[in-house]
């Protein structure tokens, strides 16, 4: 069988490394896409849209080539937390998700033979209650600021986390059994 290529349309170190952990040989191509969005759109509508627009946005009908995007967002009580541009942004996300669950949603396009495949996953997050000290010795590790909801559950943001329901890779940025079963049903080879 011939050797598909797979293209990761994300400069995310934790996607890249999530998909070389399984040994599928990977070419970063970053969209840098506009991430603005419909206010109207739901969370699953958001990050399936914003996965789709980073796929099409390297789109090639190279017939070996598959190309995968990915977007994650952070949801407390219907509101979505992006990436904080600020220390005093990233502190009042963390103050807002203490002690409450709140949902991440990751989405996925697989582009492969001129068809896109789409899907959600979604993980509910319960944090611990974080007092102003906790949170101000998580920001000054800088894991915060570039990560959606200001924390990173595969660094020390996991010592926030009390207790997750769903895909702990959803989470992390990139639902890999999921994933890994749309490139197979698409017709990708694994190693």
């Amino acid at each position: 069988m011939l050797k598909k290529t797979l293209i990761l349309a994300s400069s995310s170190p934790r996607r890249k490394e999530l998909l070389e952990e399984l040994q599928i040989p990977i070419v970063i191509s970053s969209s840098n896409v506009d991430e603005s969005f419909e206010p109207s759109l739901s969370p699953e509508e958001i990050v399936m849209y914003l996965a789709r627009k980073k796929v099409e946005a390297i789109y090639s009908d190279d017939k070996e080539t598959f190309i995968l995007g990915a977007d994650t967002v952070v949801c407390l009580d219907g509101c979505i937390l992006g990436k904080p541009h600020s220390r005093e942004e990233a502190f009042q996300m963390l103050s807002q998700l203490s002690g409450k669950t709140h949902s991440v949603y990751t989405g996925v396009a697989i582009m492969a033979n001129g068809k896109c495949s789409t899907f959600y996953e979604k993980t509910d997050v319960l944090f611990w209650e974080l007092t102003e000290e906790e949170i101000h010795d998580y920001l000054d590790t800088g894991e915060p600021f570039d990560k959606a909801g200001a924390y990173g559950i595969q660094g020390v943001g996991r010592i926030l986390v009390k207790e997750i329901k769903g895909d702990y890779f959803t989470v992390v940025g990139l639902p890999i059994s999921r994933t890994v079963r749309e490139l197979k049903a698409l017709g990708f080879s694994m190693p």
